[in-house]
């Protein structure tokens, strides 16, 4: 079914420095949006597929909500989140359930422990199993439920590709990233995802990210109320400490991270940047994503500056810092 670009058409992303010595680097492409739409910087090759992972998940929650289902300020947060799996994100998810009097054993995501370690030690110590509801994907899973109840269709194989949802779902990305995918596989959730270049996922990003309330387009005027819910609630899209939050919070930019390395970011101006980390890492991703902002004008050097320490780029040793991880772009 193909595959993501090859070494040869990767760019060093960032490096991984212990004590002064570059012990690790980080290649991959990248692309750049100004804010009208071009492109202003390209690293690597940005037309190879990519999967977006969770990246795609804004596409994901603005066809949920072009399909007769409201969502709005953390409703529409954690529809788009890959949270962390705290006490306050699983109150959300079940209160998007109870809209429609569904119960958590309707969510078709995998068991899974959170990822925030004092939710999940809490859970372990009380005894409890890894849930789906726990599940970082929770959110997503639980507003393609509420489409399939507002349109009446079937719930219990929402995930299936000729599902009407998942059909939408593809109607949506391409529309906004104007590329048919070069394939389509099954993500970590067991949801669709679909393989496009970096420009169209960044093109599509920006469209939602930049969209306005006023639009004659009710697309587009959910993909503002989208955007105002994931600027607004930070914490709902990922979790304490996890960069989307502390990206959006401190710099007030629409971001989504994505597994195997992938991020997309947009600042205030609508200058936007998709990137795929080709060893699938992303501990580097979101430092790579602000300093590309930063270089394009759309964000404050300073700013983020101050941001760093909170990213978990610091290199360990012996307990103490040692090194960091840093971006080369």
């Amino acid at each position: 079914m193909g595959e993501t670009f090859a070494a040869s058409a990767a760019a060093q992303l960032a490096v991984v420095e212990r004590g002064g010595f570059v012990e690790s680097r980080h290649v991959g492409s990248a692309v750049v949006l100004g804010p009208d739409g071009e492109v202003v910087r390209e690293l690597g090759d940005s037309t190879a597929p990519v999967l977006p992972r969770s990246s795609m998940k804004p596409f994901q929650a603005l066809a949920v909500m072009t399909s007769g289902v409201t969502l709005r300020g953390e409703d529409a947060a954690i529809a788009t989140a890959s949270h962390s799996g705290t006490q306050q994100h699983v109150a959300l998810v079940r209160g998007l359930l109870a809209r429609v009097g569904l119960p958590a054993s309707a969510l078709r995501c995998p068991p899974e422990f959170p990822t925030d370690r004092a939710s999940r030690d809490e859970l372990v110590r009380g005894g409890m199993r890894p849930e789906s509801i726990t599940m970082n994907c929770s959110g997503k899973h639980a507003a393609m439920l509420l489409a399939c109840h507002a349109n009446g269709w079937p719930i219990e194989d929402y995930l299936d590709l000729d599902h009407p949802l998942q059909k939408r779902i593809l109607d949506v990305f391409e529309r906004l990233t104007g590329e048919r995918p070069a394939a389509t596989v099954i993500d970590g959730c067991g949801a669709p995802v679909h393989a496009v270049g970096l420009t169209a996922l960044a093109r599509g990003v920006q469209k939602i990210a930049s969209s306005s309330t006023s639009s004659p387009f009710a697309l587009f005027r959910e993909g503002a109320a989208l955007a105002e819910g994931v600027r607004a609630n930070g914490w709902a899209v990922a979790g304490p400490g996890r960069p989307d939050s502390v990206a959006i919070d401190r710099l007030g930019v629409f971001s989504k991270f994505g597994a195997e390395g992938v991020q997309v970011m947009t600042a205030a101006d609508g200058t936007t940047v998709a990137l795929k980390m080709l060893d699938g890492s992303p501990r580097a991703s979101a430092i790579v994503a602000a300093r590309l902002l930063v270089g394009a004008g759309a964000l404050e050097a300073s700013a983020v500056d101050a941001l760093e320490p909170e990213l978990g780029l610091d290199v360990l040793g012996g307990g103490r810092v040692v090194g960091r991880i840093r971006a080369t772009v």
